[in-house]
């Protein structure tokens, strides 16, 4: 009778269980019932906005329900990394992180109050978006060494700008003039579209920005291209040359832009934005279209992001410990 009775009460446990499982499914698979938001850690009108919308635009189509763009700038990207981390798990938040600049931040700031390893589950690797040094036309250099001679004689008195503290921009901006042996005030913005006016008025000397931001004003005469600051060359600027090749080795950075979402939700919902943004990646009308705007389109599953994830805040850990960088 004993037996009867606990067969009969874990049969009725496993079809409950059978029962939730089927529940869940459902609902998954009625994902999504409403517009997605996806959080920035850069403002509207830079690199990472840009790309941002070009890929919301298209997965929203393949949804039914449109992705809507919030950006929430500051602090390295914690702001937006904090907020995305205490959404609800419900397939109705992500985060479109520029991972490079989330990895050096997790570096840089003591007690950041989120964390791509652990409060996240990755989505897709996106593609990588390449900086450059730029300068105000005023400045009478046009590669690393007439700029570093320059530099030098303004003996410190000199003002560089940078995305904001704890970006790949200011990291960028730091390790150029520890290499060159110099010094100078570093102005933090919000993002490239804050910094640029007044790089292009003149009020800063130099920064590094992305070439999406950048290319426009490099276009219409108002800033001037030194080095790209990647392994290769943009094909958009085939005679700018890299860091590298203008003489500075050792200084190649792969600026990468990955989805994430909060930990929690549901892996059929992490399944679902996969497969449709793999779709989208691997367009080659979407690809031409990203690339001629000095954006790089790169897929990577979730389980390959979360290697990458790792081998980012590993490197950049490293980086800035040797470098002895502080934040600003």
């Amino acid at each position: 009778m004993t037996m009867r009775t606990n067969f009969a009460t874990l049969l009725l446990k496993l079809l409950m269980l059978l029962g939730l499982s089927h529940t869940a499914l459902a609902a998954d698979s009625d994902w999504p019932k409403k517009p997605i938001v996806a959080i920035l850690t850069f403002p509207a009108g830079g690199s990472t906005d840009v790309f941002a919308r070009s890929i919301g635009a298209p997965l929203g189509e393949a949804l039914g329900q449109a992705i809507v763009i919030e950006n929430k700038p500051g602090a390295g990207g914690m702001i937006a990394m904090q907020a995305a981390a205490k959404a609800s798990p419900d397939g109705y938040t992500l985060l479109f992180s520029a991972l490079t600049n989330q990895s050096i931040s997790q570096a840089l700031f003591k007690n950041p109050p989120a964390d791509l390893r652990k409060d996240f589950v990755p989505v897709a690797l996106v593609g990588s978006i390449p900086h450059l040094i730029v300068v105000n036309p005023s400045v009478p250099a046009k590669n690393i060494t007439e700029l570093t001679a320059f530099i030098k004689s303004k003996k410190g008195d000199f003002n560089f700008a940078s995305q904001g503290n704890g970006s790949l921009s200011h990291l960028e901006s730091v390790l150029f003039m520890q290499r060159i042996g110099a010094t100078g005030t570093h102005i933090p913005y919000k993002g490239s579209s804050f910094a640029l006016p007044d790089l292009i008025a003149g009020n800063t000397l130099m920064m590094f920005d992305s070439v999406t931001a950048s290319l426009p004003h490099i276009q219409s005469g108002k800033l001037r291209p030194i080095a790209i600051a990647a392994p290769d060359r943009s094909p958009l600027m085939p005679n700018v040359p890299t860091m590298g090749q203008d003489g500075m080795k050792s200084f190649d950075v792969e600026n990468l832009y990955a989805v994430f979402a909060p930990k929690g939700t549901p892996p059929a919902v992490i399944a679902r934005l996969e497969r449709e943004i793999r779709k989208i990646l691997t367009n080659p009308d979407f690809k031409s279209k990203l690339a001629s705007q000095g954006i790089h389109p790169q897929f990577a599953n979730a389980n390959r992001l979360a290697e990458i994830t790792v081998t980012e805040h590993d490197k950049w850990e490293k980086i800035v410990k040797a470098a002895n960088i502080k934040v600003d």
